[in-house]
């Protein structure tokens, strides 16, 4: 989403690298630019207005030491003030330690509030707690079997009355039963509409009062820009609600209501949902995220998907098998499954500092490993523990098994050989050595589509 944004900030700052001080004249052409870039990205006018002059006023109130350039100084100011603008630290989901939490999705139709129900639904699971979501959306078509559907995939039951359209008593009713049969927490999905109307507001109002929630979160469509700062601020009128959730960060659109929406409306944002992946939805850290539109990377989110994605023990044993040089195909196929369920594997490459600019116009999608799994797919257990034994008949086999060429093969065991020999060096690197393998399989282009 911040590509661009990213770029015109560093074009930007680069005006200042190279400088031997800084001066009123340079900091101010710079913020100048800055300031283009983000009104562009759909900031509103008074917001960057106040927040180049405080970068400015901080830029020149600061001496530079010889051991920093003007450019890393303006960096720092820069990064500061983003984490501040978007709410300076992370927000969790507050919860009661014990009992029952309720918790109420509110927003547009179409923001994304059900696919959403369900995301939260499988990290508290994953967290331990007993789930329960309730779908009161009586208007639009399929929203209940939308849910439903949702709850089978993830293993949460869903509360439902078909033929109940009063969406206040079925709430009511769900966290009632919820409280009695011990669910920790109650996933309440509202239903939106395609504009704020006050028969929307009423309702939602009143299902707020009804059962009143312990979080109340409102979830919007980040690729709506300003209007989703605007209808945020509409809603937090009535509801005061607790926190906000933006939707479908993974699109093309330009970031203004992620960079302001919290310094707007006066309350943090506790996820982004960066992904079609129920897996893809992750805490917001204002911090992690200035540096990311920074191009400084944000590796602390990486090694904690990372370490979501693989347990201590089969950590341990990768480990042990990486130092002893006895990674097999069958390990690195078990961990392409593993980094596929990380997300979206251009924003995961996004994070390690200094790769985002370098990847920014290639594309990336599952689709890139589909040929390297069909190839091992097609070796025996046997040619999978020991590739050395591939000689041409067997490479011939495997190819026509996968749809391949046996160039394509050789290839893939050439690469599979050097990462080998990387991931040695590394010692693993990252937790289980899963990102090390990733970006080892990453450094060339074969197995894309």
């Amino acid at each position: 989403m911040f590509e661009k944004l990213s770029d015109r900030l560093d074009q930007a700052i680069r005006t200042l690298k190279g400088q031997g001080r800084i001066t009123e004249n340079n900091v101010s052409e710079t913020m100048k630019e800055i300031r283009r870039a983000l009104l562009d990205a759909d900031v509103g006018f008074k917001i960057a207005k106040e927040f180049t002059e405080e970068v400015k006023t901080k830029a020149l109130g600061q001496d530079v030491i010889k051991s920093v350039s003007p450019g890393q100084l303006l960096i720092k100011i820069m990064n500061e003030e983003l984490t501040r603008l978007m709410g300076k630290e992370a927000s969790p989901l507050a919860l009661k330690p014990n009992g029952t939490s309720v918790v109420l999705m509110s927003g547009l139709q179409g923001s994304g509030k059900t696919t959403f129900t369900g995301k939260l639904a499988l990290l508290l699971k994953s967290q331990g707690k007993k789930v329960l979501m309730v779908a009161c959306d009586v208007y639009r078509p399929a929203a209940v079997d939308q849910l439903k559907i949702l709850g089978e995939q993830i293993g949460v039951p869903v509360y439902a009355e078909p033929d109940q359209k009063n969406p206040v008593l079925i709430a009511t009713q769900a966290v009632k039963q919820a409280k009695t049969e011990g669910y920790s927490v109650v996933l309440v999905d509202t239903a939106g509409r395609l504009a704020v109307d006050e028969a929307m507001m009423n309702e939602i109002s009143e299902i707020h009062a009804s059962i009143q929630p312990d979080q109340t979160l409102f979830v919007v469509d980040a690729m709506t820009g300003q209007d989703a700062v605007n209808t945020a601020a509409a809603f937090n009128q009535r509801l005061n609600f607790d926190g906000v959730v933006l939707t479908k960060m993974d699109g093309d659109a330009r970031g203004g209501a992620a960079l302001t929406i919290s310094y707007t409306v006066g309350k943090p944002i506790k996820y982004v949902s960066t992904g079609e992946k129920l897996q893809a939805l992750d805490v917001f850290h204002p911090d992690r995220m200035a540096n990311r539109i920074l191009g400084m990377g944000d590796v602390v989110s990486l090694v904690e998907k990372a370490q979501q994605q693989i347990n201590a023990e089969e950590a341990a044993r990768l480990q042990k098998k990486i130092s002893k040089n006895q990674f097999d195909l069958q390990d690195f196929y078990e961990q392409i499954q593993q980094i596929k369920k990380m997300g979206n594997m251009k924003d995961l490459l996004g994070m390690i500092p200094g790769v985002g600019k370098a990847i920014k116009d290639m594309d990336f999608s599952d689709e890139m490993f589909k040929q390297t799994e069909a190839i091992i797919q097609s070796m025996t257990p046997l040619e999978r523990r020991e590739p050395e034994i591939l000689n041409g008949s067997r490479r011939e086999r495997i190819a026509r098994g996968s749809g391949t060429k046996v160039q394509e093969i050789n290839q893939l065991l050439k690469q599979f050989g050097e990462m080998k020999q990387m991931m040695r060096k590394m010692n693993g690197g990252m937790p289980g050595g899963a990102m090390g393998q990733a970006m080892g399989r990453m450094r060339s282009p074969f197995g894309r589509s």
